[in-house]
């Protein structure tokens, strides 16, 4: 037999390679049988994880969600479940992949970032959509968890009408991008237009625009943010702070929804979860779901050492290589 904490713990400790042989190899008196096994009976839920992160959230008012979706690459499985073509935002197109939709928690600062919910993207299995998992987060956040987070970030993905709608409706704020071809209205008498269209003045440009989007029946404020390289990004609010009013301040807060792109890239680099090549559908939730719990167990770790999660993990290999070098098994094959 082997436990979740086993496997938590193979999942931080094995440097490369993720399979059940390897644990196998490795953990005395556990069989491949059993690691498989083990990842295919157990039933890990994100509920189970939310339990472990409620603690340690800094949730105030002032904190946010952010709603964004990964894809576990898979690209050359032939025979796994739940794999499917998705477009990635890392990959820039489509893969093959097991999709992942997050809702992570920050208080803003460096490093303040938890998941407190995630959604297998499984239509073929539950029917549902990234949308329909966003909508599902939010009003669980909301309802059942008790978030005091008051604002959500999200890219365009998520930008639809009906997403936007449940956000106002549960008494959130958003602030989100658009993609170029969105339609907005600026006046009743001039109709809708592209968001290119929009002439702007450098009073706007610091303080954003009310706009009408196209079948919404509230107004927002957009504003274009320029990068230094001449790219445009167009975000849009529905807050009525001081804050919302300007351009930099928005920015700024746009920018935090990166946090969630460098907690996909922790997850992936140092606890695996691309790397389980099981079969079944059970074994790979299974395996996603230990991979969350291994990435908090190092983050909790980090935070405690004052390191990086990368740090904190490399470490794991210091004494080891100290040895070595006192004492090397191998020894240099030299003339010298």
């Amino acid at each position: 037999m082997i436990t979740k904490r086993q496997y938590i713990e193979y999942l931080i400790s094995t440097p490369a390679n993720y399979t059940c042989a390897n644990l196998a190899e490795h953990l005395e008196g556990v069989s491949h049988d059993a690691v498989s096994d083990y990842l295919a009976q157990a039933k890990s839920t994100a509920r189970q994880l939310w339990e472990l992160v409620q603690p340690l959230l800094n949730d105030t008012t002032e904190a946010c969600m952010i709603v964004d979706d990964s894809v576990q690459d898979k690209r050359y499985s032939k025979q796994i479940e739940l794999v499917r073509r998705q477009y990635s935002g890392a990959e820039g197109g489509l893969v093959r992949g097991i999709g992942v939709v997050n809702l992570v928690h920050t208080d803003g600062t460096e490093g303040g970032y938890y998941p407190i919910d995630y959604r297998i993207y499984a239509p073929q299995a539950d029917g549902k959509s990234k949308n329909d998992h966003f909508r599902d987060m939010l009003i669980a956040a909301v309802s059942n968890k008790g978030i005091q987070a008051k604002r959500v970030l999200f890219d365009s993905w998520y930008a639809s009408l009906s997403n936007l709608k449940l956000v106002i409706r549960l008494g959130l704020v958003f602030v989100t991008t658009l993609k170029s071809n969105r339609l907005v209205s600026l006046s009743k008498e001039g109709g809708y237009i592209h968001l290119a269209q929009i002439e702007w003045s450098e009073a706007q440009l610091l303080s954003g625009i009310i706009v009408k989007l196209k079948e919404m029946p509230f107004k927002v404020r957009l504003f274009k943010i320029v990068a230094t390289n001449g790219d445009i990004e167009w975000v849009i609010t529905n807050g009525d702070r001081p804050d919302d009013t300007s351009a930099h301040s928005v920015q700024e807060e746009n920018e935090v929804r990166w946090q969630v792109e460098q907690f996909h890239r922790e997850l992936k680099q140092l606890t695996g979860s691309e790397a389980c090549q099981c079969r079944k559908a059970r074994s790979q939730r299974n395996h996603i779901a230990c991979c969350y719990h291994a990435w908090l167990s190092l983050k909790v770790s980090a935070q405690r050492l004052g390191k990086t999660l990368y740090r904190a993990q490399a470490d794991l290999l210091t004494d080891y290589l100290r040895a070595e070098l006192r004492n090397p098994h191998i020894t240099a094959f030299t003339l010298a």
